[in-house]
């Protein structure tokens, strides 16, 4: 599944970095891409949306 996320407070490489890692932690599998001029990620993950939000908002980087 792909899960798209607006994250307002992404805003530089640390901020990809620790939201790359955060679903990393969840599932080693996934694949990330974060854009911090839009402040998009992408997840291709197998998880539900749910399980990434949860993950992504433990870290800080809540979506909106």
């Amino acid at each position: 599944m792909n899960h798209e996320f607006s994250i307002p407070n992404l805003s530089c490489g640390h901020c990809v970095r620790a939201v790359t890692e955060a679903v990393k932690a969840v599932d080693a599998a996934s694949e990330v891409k974060a854009d911090p001029a839009t402040r998009q990620v992408a997840v291709l993950t197998e998880l539900p949306r749910e399980a990434v939000e949860r993950a992504l908002a433990d870290a800080g980087y809540a979506p909106a």
